[in-house]
């Protein structure tokens, strides 16, 4: 075989060795929750906000949200789709949430595919690879097999072996493509899914998001509140 000849099998070869190392890469699961539970054991210590909590509870509220980044200590993550052309979107949503959040942590993420379709990813190289291997070397493969003669489905792809070369590498990188697409676009808060592309089937808008954060932040310190309170009145009794 000549040089081209080589790369036409060498590459599809060395493409499906490598998948073969990611082949069990699971998907991932929700973010953990990163902001701190609140217990109400005497014997328990809780580290607040820095913000100054103030001797009266009914004065806490306002203090607690208003007071240093309105972000500080909150995680968003956003998983989706690297193989649709989506990162360009995660960023957009990723500066515009650090902007409109100053202090939250914003992480991107690939969401991969379910099993079923990273498994079948990985077969399409190997028939890539078996269509180009009988293209090229037919001649030499089929006597070993067993056969007298080549069949004549074999003599068709040969007199046109570059057109079925091309054509079964761009129809399996395709279809690879396909199924490494999961289509997803999933965005948690502290390890909460607040918005999900998988089940409304389209993306969230820029105010949308916003507003989905803001709501979740404010339960948040709102329970944050309450639990400080809460632990408030229990040593002072």
């Amino acid at each position: 075989m000549d040089r081209v000849q080589y790369v036409l099998v060498g590459l599809p070869l060395f493409l499906f060795f490598s998948d073969i190392l990611t082949l069990f890469t699971t998907s991932p699961p929700p973010p953990t929750a990163t902001k701190p539970s609140h217990n109400h054991h005497h014997h328990h210590h809780h580290q607040v906000d820095p913000v100054t909590v103030p001797d009266f509870p009914s004065q806490k509220p306002s203090a607690a949200i208003i007071g240093g980044d309105v972000g500080t200590g909150n995680t968003v993550n956003i998983n989706f789709c690297s193989s649709c052309s989506y990162k360009g979107t995660a960023v957009t949503m990723k500066n515009m949430l650090e902007i409109a959040f100053p202090g939250t942590e914003v992480v991107l993420a690939n969401y991969p595919p379910p099993l079923p379709k990273r498994l079948l990813s990985k077969v399409v190289p190997v028939l890539q690879f078996g269509v180009i291997g009988v293209v090229i070397g037919g001649e030499q493969i089929f006597p070993m097999l067993g056969f007298v003669a080549p069949p004549p489905w074999y003599n068709s792809l040969r007199a046109n072996k570059f057109g079925t070369v091309a054509s079964t590498w761009l129809l399996g990188n395709a279809l690879q493509s396909f199924l490494h697409s999961s289509g997803a676009f999933e965005v948690y808060f502290n390890g909460e899914l607040v918005f999900s592309k998988l089940k409304e089937g389209r993306f969230p808008g820029e105010i949308e998001l916003k507003d989905l954060i803001s709501r979740r932040m404010t339960n948040s310190k709102l329970d944050a509140f309450h639990g400080e309170g809460d632990l408030y009145l229990t040593r002072q009794e």
